[in-house]
């Protein structure tokens, strides 16, 4: 009997014991429930007979996100982030070039031709080096420079309100808010972009991002767009006018590029790829100070470095190809000549030459090397003597007017600068980002139309700016 009640009162003291600490949980996870929602409701929530608490988030995302700055102020912070890449990279690249083409390349050159067959040395310092030094030279200090910027705003927090900004536009055409972040990506190296598209779930809009990320201006494109602009869009300008001129054509070619990924994607949307825009829940996480060790890490090792590696294995053999066209020769004339004549009267359609068709599709792994071997090519093709250093030698020349006098030779007008202009930016990605495409999308088909679909375009375009151009010069 006593056993039973002493059980019984355990029993009970056990059972209120425990009703007790339950009641004192609740209220303790009911308090700190009620006290969380009061301050969020007092940063988001503005009562009319109440003065919001101070938020210099919530300050500069009406500015940020505003309706009519949001877009000015990112086409700004882009400008001066393309700005400063151009203007930072200009010293160092010209220290590595200084270094690697007009030091150290003279040097292989003269201990391999001791003994080594002429041929031999030309494949290998000529050739594979001297495409690899170009590369690295052209390539490098651009993309050390972008990549850290990029993401330092990444950590910062602006480049979900960029994605915020353009949800809407990119909605309307089927593909997805993020596409932004991924076409930002691209103007630093457009193999990144594609990776970038990783941010994106929805497999249909990834691809539509993956196809459409070439129409990003790499900064291996950034030198051809600034030269030739220099040369033909600011040559026709007054003198005082020039720089002004020739940098807002560059800057329209990049805008031109935003604005086709976005026809291109309303196309796919509409063809290949149907399917409405998927509904997604973008948090816009706080303002914070960027990690500046983290982002050097991250900028420099897992995107620069990887990047560079891949655009270096891929020149090298296209530097063997470029001394090979210019030295091998059939009854007499060069592969690259017989190329070239074979393709100007298809070239001069579209407002081009053989000379700009051949450096394509032989710098197809790097675009890096287009100018210098557009330079080699025009010099082997019409036999300038004392120009360059040899057959098959891409070159660059320091005076803009030199460089001018060369292009001018071989035919060229302000309608091939024009047409070269958006050549650039619409023809095929360089194979780094085409084995990229692959390796992210697992697909030769896909891989086979991002490649052939830009270049398709890029003929389309140049026919059409062409033939206009044209009648009204008639």
């Amino acid at each position: 009997m006593n056993n039973n009640i002493n059980r019984e009162s355990i029993l009970a003291a056990a059972n209120n014991l425990r009703w007790e600490v339950g009641e004192n949980l609740h209220d303790t996870l009911m308090e700190s429930i009620y006290e969380n929602a009061t301050t969020i409701s007092r940063k988001v929530v503005i009562y009319p007979e109440k003065k919001p608490a101070f938020s210099i988030d919530r300050i500069l995302d009406k500015i940020l996100t505003s309706k009519y700055l949001g877009f000015p102020i990112m086409f700004l912070i882009l400008g001066i982030v393309f700005w400063i890449t151009i203007e930072g990279a200009n010293v160092p690249s010209g220290l590595i070039a200084t270094l690697l083409v007009d030091s150290l390349h003279p040097i292989l050159k003269s201990f391999t031709s001791s003994f080594m067959p002429w041929w031999l040395s030309g494949v290998l310092i000529d050739g594979a080096y001297l495409a690899m030094a170009w590369v690295v030279s052209v390539m490098l200090p651009p993309m050390a420079i972008f990549f850290p910027i990029y993401t330092l705003l990444e950590d910062f927090g602006y480049l979900p309100r960029v994605a915020f900004n353009m949800d809407p536009l990119y909605k309307k055409v089927g593909a997805h808010g993020r596409q932004a972040l991924t076409m930002a990506m691209g103007f630093g190296c457009n193999a990144a972009g594609v990776i970038a598209t990783r941010v994106i779930d929805s497999p249909r809009e990834r691809l539509i991002a993956i196809i459409t990320n070439n129409f990003s201006l790499c900064n291996g494109r950034w030198p051809t767009q600034i030269l030739i602009s220099t040369i033909f869009i600011g040559g026709v300008a007054p003198a005082y006018a020039a720089g002004f001129v020739s940098a807002a054509a560059v800057v329209f070619v990049a805008m031109l590029g935003i604005l086709f990924s976005l026809i291109v994607s309303w196309a796919l949307s509409k063809t290949f790829l149907r399917g409405e825009a998927s509904a997604f829940s973008l948090e816009l996480p706080p303002y914070r100070p960027p990690r500046v060790l983290q982002t050097l890490y991250t900028s420099l090792i897992d995107r620069t470095i990887f990047v560079l590696w891949r655009a270096v294995v891929f020149a090298i053999p296209a530097g063997i190809v470029i001394w090979l066209v210019a030295n091998i020769s059939v009854n007499g004339i060069s592969i690259a000549n017989h190329f070239i004549n074979w393709v100007n009267p298809f070239a001069f359609l579209l407002g081009l030459n053989g000379v700009i068709l051949l450096a394509y599709i032989i710098a197809i792994p790097a675009n890096e090397i287009v100018i210098p071997t557009i330079l080699m090519l025009t010099v082997v093709n019409l036999g300038m003597a004392g120009v360059g250093a040899g057959s098959g030698v891409i070159f660059e020349l320091d005076s803009v007017g030199d460089t001018a006098s060369i292009l001018h030779a071989g035919g060229w007008a302000v309608l091939t600068g024009i047409n070269l202009m958006l050549f650039s930016l619409l023809h095929n990605p360089c194979s780094t980002t085409i084995f990229t495409i692959y390796k992210e999308t697992k697909s030769v088909k896909w891989s086979v139309v991002s490649t052939l679909l830009p270049i398709a375009l890029g003929f389309a375009v140049t026919f059409f700016v062409t033939q206009i151009w044209r009648i009204l010069a008639h």
